[in-house]
């Protein structure tokens, strides 16, 4: 009989682990509480908007590696897009001013030394903040790092507080220290913005799902496990609502759920464990325009821009949807939605002047606004010490997620490696594996 491998979990931790194992004949079986996989990185039909959205915008680099091997297994390369050349365009509300950082491809940073290119305002000893935070100490906040100027301003300030979700006085330096080696020190090869022709489940959920069909994995959706049991440091059966499975000496078991979930269904199992505890939140809004309109310049060739100084930080483009993510959202927390969403909606009309063919009405189209309040763990120094590997105290049971030790904030790119890496902490390797 195959070996059987649980996977409690059907976000993207949870797929990338049986994309990595499926077809090396073991008998794969993903258990997803909800009604659909994808977690966080999903698409909806919307009611109110009347119209079918992602809930959460997320933009890719080449730079993700693990995200790009993970589309090339279940064939979804071709559901991205995104411009040919490493742009990515601003928008300072504050001090009026609109451009486009254009790196330069290669790994030595020739845009730095031309006014066109870079951030408008800097000064080239700025660049100094680059090596701070790359150089940083464990206990090191990113703001510890950065020096005065417009480059941290408009630049180094809004990266670190989307890539990490968390505010810069609180966020670790050596985190966002990382991501740069990972993505601006290589060069803008490694920086191409990509972002899904249609939708987040057109391109990382439902391709992995029917490759999963193909090689006869099981997804089984509305499936909540309640509890582990274990016997002489194993997992020997999964707990439902409704049932129970036992759990076979050659099984394993990759819980790759929230970091809540695993600290309350592991509390009796593995009382040492220590997992994240303080979260931060993300606030989307989502407008529907009466027509499609019409991108100019920069953003008619990447469909986002960043905001400056602003509640709005991204701003994405999708036919007739504006879309705004909000990072970091707990600082927010005590303002009421509606008029945090039109204030963004102000935030919006200006920013888009110049960006669109045409204004944007005065008042909001058809809107929803998303608070998710726990979206990512706070990437911070002591958080960040919380972070626990894929092996467990128990031999057979790993642990997926973006809030294990991947080495990268909580984002798409470190779920699908903690996926992978549960794979190799359980000696799973399939025949697709490295």
């Amino acid at each position: 009989m195959a070996r059987r491998v649980h996977i409690v979990g059907g976000g993207l931790s949870g797929l990338s682990a049986a994309v990595e194992i499926a077809g090396s004949g073991q008998h794969v079986i993903v258990h997803e509480a909800g009604p659909a996989c994808g977690g966080r990185a999903r698409s909806y039909e919307d009611r109110k908007l009347g119209c079918r959205i992602d809930n959460g915008n997320h933009l890719l680099l080449t730079a993700n590696e693990a995200v790009f091997r993970y589309m090339g297994l279940i064939g979804a390369l071709n559901t991205l897009q995104g411009p040919d050349e490493p742009i990515f365009p601003f928008v300072d509300l504050q001090k009026p001013c609109v451009w486009t950082l254009d790196l330069s491809m290669g790994r030595v940073p020739w845009w730095v030394f031309s006014p066109t290119r870079r951030v408008p305002g800097m000064r080239l000893s700025e660049l100094l903040s680059l090596k701070r935070l790359i150089d940083a100490q464990p206990n090191q906040v990113v703001s510890d790092c950065l020096l005065p100027g417009e480059f941290s301003r408009r630049l180094l300030d809004p990266f670190s507080i989307a890539a990490l979700n968390t505010p810069s006085n609180e966020a670790s330096a050596a985190l966002l220290g990382h991501v740069i080696n990972e993505s601006l020190a290589k060069g803008g090869r490694a920086c191409l913005p990509r972002f899904p022709k249609v939708g987040l489940s057109e391109s990382l959920v439902d391709p992995a799902l029917a490759h999963l069909s193909i090689l006869k994995a099981e997804v089984r959706t509305g499936r909540r496990v309640t509890g582990l049991e274990t016997t002489n440091g194993r997992v020997t059966a999964l707990v439902f609502p409704d049932e129970r499975i036992d759990i076979g000496e050659d099984d394993a078991v990759i819980l790759a759920v929230t970091a809540p979930v695993a600290a309350g269904l592991l509390k009796d199992v593995l009382p040492a464990l220590v997992v994240p505890d303080e979260f931060e939140g993300i606030f989307n809004a989502h407008f529907r325009l009466e027509r499609p309109p019409v991108p100019v310049g920069a953003f008619a060739k990447t469909r986002f821009v960043g905001v400056v100084d602003a509640v709005t930080e991204w701003i994405f483009l999708k036919d007739d949807i504006l879309s705004v993510t909000v990072s970091a959202a707990n600082r927010y927390a005590d303002r009421d939605p509606e008029e945090l969403g039109q204030q963004i909606w102000r935030e919006v009309r200006q920013a888009m002047d110049g960006l669109l063919a045409g204004p944007l009405p005065v008042e909001p189209p058809l809107q929803r606004l998303v608070w998710e309040k726990r979206a990512t763990f706070a990437a911070t120094p002591s958080q960040l010490r919380k972070r626990p590997g894929a092996a467990t105290g128990l031999v057979n049971l790993a642990l997926a997620g973006d809030w294990t030790a991947t080495g990268l904030p909580a984002t798409i790119d470190g779920s699908i490696r903690s996926g992978v890496a549960a794979v190799k902490a359980l000696g799973l390797r399939g025949p697709m594996s490295d």
